[in-house]
């Protein structure tokens, strides 16, 4: 069985609770936990013969602990990182060395050893108390300072390694979270970007972030930077250059109805890899320009669109399967948008949540309108099986979205889904 990975921030009372389910799990005859017993406990101890801490050991080596002592020490060191507490840190790497160099979530995880966990927080007192007994993760951890929007962790973290040139890649991380002070920072350093392929202009188009003035921002400090960008309405639309967008309507009249392709939407110009690309929510292949402004959660794209005709009733193109068909109505109800909103447990619907909804329906969308949708998550998002949705409302399409999903603890899918949106059809006659 895989290891399971400790959230960023465990807790211990948690866990603790985990252990109890656990022993009374393997004390039911549950299949799964009897299946845990029998790979990760050193001896064959039978369910009734069982105790708490036979049940904590075996909890700690599903999340790749060697020993429930280990499970308390990543709380306890987390805990103390987040609290600044410089005392416990000190005490608990004393006692336990390993604790500089191993993840401090146990398994290998992005945020790192202990060193760069605190850089992701901004923890400096605690990052030179590190570097002290021997943490050596300064190039990882200005990284993980840099995605995080840490820039004066970074600079203190740059420091102490030297101030080498920045490495290959080094706009990565801030182009995922886009972070505008961390490319800024990044740019500071000297860094010089390239065209073609691993640039991170891919990353900063397929980031899963919806802040639409952060990626514009970054990229045009690309652009500032020296970076030559193809003469495209793709382009244009994803730098929100209005004004190149006007050029490209009066030269082609018929660009608000045209259907992109996802290689077209992702182009290979800036570094995109080869199609297909997977979905955060409502595929974006063969769409037009307004179903790329509500994939990508830019309001005021898609009022700009709307007010120079664009119909808010246009289809996304239909595939030989007959998968397509969509209008960007059904975008507004199934998003990454909508999973920030969620983000990390469902929340009730509120005000403000359904604004393209609500801007589509009255700009004449059809809550009612079908289509046919393939699609599947990305990795790491959700059920990653490619699953079909057959004639399908945006209202039916956002139930069936949010209930068919893979059989696991996480149940990620329903955060995909915006409450508020789905209200906002019901109101206006939407039906399955």
């Amino acid at each position: 069985m895989s290891a399971r990975k400790l959230p960023v921030r465990p807790d211990l009372d948690q866990l603790k609770n985990q252990a109890k389910d656990l022993l009374k799990a393997y004390r039911d005859g549950d299949r799964e936990a009897s299946a845990h017993f029998a790979e990760l406990h050193p001896k064959r101890i039978g369910a009734q013969r069982a105790k708490l801490s036979d049940a904590q050991l075996v909890l700690a080596r599903i999340y790749g602990a060697s020993s429930w002592t280990r499970i308390v020490q990543c709380c306890q060191l987390i805990d103390a990182i987040w609290d600044d507490d410089l005392e416990t840190v000190r005490r608990l790497v004393t006692a336990n060395r390993n604790l500089l160099i191993e993840d401090a979530r146990i398994l290998n995880s992005n945020w790192g050893p202990p060193m760069s966990y605190a850089a992701n927080l901004g923890r400096d007192r605690i990052i030179r108390l590190l570097y002290d007994p021997g943490a050596r993760d300064l190039q990882f951890a200005i990284g993980r300072a840099v995605l995080q929007s840490k820039v004066e962790t970074a600079a203190m973290l740059h420091e102490m390694l030297g101030k080498p040139a920045p490495p290959e890649g080094a706009l990565g991380g801030a182009a995922y979270t886009l972070s505008v002070p961390g490319t800024e920072f990044v740019f500071r350093l000297g860094f010089q970007i390239r065209q073609g392929a691993g640039t991170p202009v891919e990353t900063v188009i397929g980031s899963d972030s919806r802040r639409p003035a952060d990626k514009r921002r970054i990229l045009e400090l690309y652009a500032e930077h020296g970076y030559i960008y193809p003469g495209t309405a793709i382009m244009a639309f994803h730098r929100g250059r209005f004004d190149l967008l006007e050029q490209h309507l009066a030269r082609d009249p018929q660009l608000l109805s045209r259907q992109f392709a996802i290689g077209e939407i992702f182009p290979r110009d800036v570094g995109c890899t080869p199609a297909p690309y997977e979905a955060m929510g409502t595929p974006v292949d063969g769409g037009t320009l307004l179903h790329l402004a509500v994939y990508w959660d830019e309001i005021d794209m898609a009022e700009w669109l709307l007010a120079r005709g664009a119909d808010p009733n246009a289809r996304a193109a239909v595939d030989g399967d007959g998968f397509g068909g969509h209008t960007a109505l059904f975008g507004s109800v199934v998003s990454q948008a909508a999973f920030w909103i969620n983000y990390p447990r469902v929340q009730p619907p509120k005000t403000g949540d359904a604004r393209f909804t609500e801007l589509l329906l009255a700009r004449g969308a059809d809550p009612n309108m079908r289509a046919s949708i393939r699609m599947r998550l990305g990795e790491g998002h959700g059920d990653p099986r490619v699953r079909e949705f057959r004639d399908v409302t945006p209202l039916s399409w956002g139930r069936r979205f949010s209930l068919e999903q893979v059989p696991t603890d996480k149940h990620r899918e329903i955060l995909f889904v915006n409450a508020e949106a789905m209200r906002v059809l019901e109101a206006h006659a939407g039906h399955d």
